[in-house]
């Protein structure tokens, strides 16, 4: 089963009540339970395994990075028969931008490596770049930070490769963190987004906002003609790929990793500025997918 929803709570034709009740009563938790139809997605099956000569693209968002773009490198593993990494450099006041041509220039090894600056500003900009130049047939985000793992990598493309699922999403709040990894306020945030975002997707996930999430480029490019109709509300990218996802009714699954500290630099989210952001984000979210379904079917 993908997911389960309640459809109607009133079967009557009452003017303005059975409207509120329908679209809005019966998606609420606990109300919701007195429903009286359920919309299930379901396969009979996952997806099956992806066979043949697979290769995986992994877009590096980088800004005032420059002291992580060699481990970022010699850590990315192997992933399928060709791994291709792509540098997005994206508006930095340090020397991230010279330091990736440099790295780059002297790298000898597996990978197939191309470097871009992203046209605009945000971080779903330079995915969004990446993206469109990737050659491979799986996509991946890899903060350029690297608090999430790259070594982590071959569990979320074992899980798409294996049809286990359709959507890998990054979780960072299972396995203990490292001490400096995330502020008790940032964790606390992400904690109710991820319940937030489990209510409007319609499936549980247990974090939102950990930047490594993996797919297929198949459903990439669905997604992105799905998402036109959300606008451009999201400057992170997050909200775009899992909602994206929940409309097309893409399996989604939480892909564990161990958040580490930072080695270089200072974090680009500012707590309260983007958290008000992203609860926006969350309000637009239940409006236009929960409330008012603009899933495919």
């Amino acid at each position: 089963m993908v997911s389960c929803s309640c459809e109607q709570l009133l079967p009557f034709r009452i003017p303005v009540l059975d409207p509120f009740c329908n679209r809005f009563l019966v998606r609420l938790p606990f109300i919701r339970n007195f429903g009286m139809s359920d919309t299930i997605v379901a396969r009979p099956v996952m997806r099956p395994a992806l066979e043949g000569a697979i290769a995986c693209s992994v877009v590096v968002p980088a800004r005032n990075e420059s002291g992580n773009i060699r481990a970022a490198l010699e850590r990315i593993p192997v992933l399928g028969k060709q791994t291709e990494v792509i540098f997005v450099e994206g508006n930095s006041v340090d020397d991230t931008w010279e330091v990736i041509q440099r790295e780059v220039a002297a790298y000898e090894g597996p990978h197939r490596v191309q470097v871009l600056q992203q046209p605009g500003k945000g971080k779903w900009d330079a995915v969004f770049a990446g993206f469109a130049v990737a050659k491979g047939d799986v996509l991946v985000i890899q903060d350029g930070d690297l608090t999430a793992p790259p070594e982590d990598l071959p569990k979320f493309y074992d899980a798409i490769a294996a049809g286990a699922c359709e959507f890998a999403n990054g979780c960072r709040l299972v396995y203990p963190m490292e001490s400096q990894a995330m502020r008790f306020l940032n964790l606390l945030g992400n904690k109710f987004f991820a319940a937030a975002l489990s209510f409007v997707l319609g499936q549980p996930i247990k974090d939102s906002l950990c930047g490594t999430k993996m797919m297929l480029r198949s459903d990439y490019e669905r997604l992105l003609k799905r998402i036109e109709v959300l606008g451009d509300f999201d400057p992170f990218g997050d909200f775009n790929l899992l909602f994206g996802s929940a409309m097309l009714d893409l399996r989604i699954r939480d892909i564990l990793v161990r958040y580490r500290d930072r080695t270089y630099g200072d974090t680009n989210i500012s707590r309260f500025r983007h958290g008000w952001i992203l609860l926006r984000m969350t309000w637009f979210g239940l409006r236009k997918i929960r409330f008012f379904s603009l899933k495919e079917r």
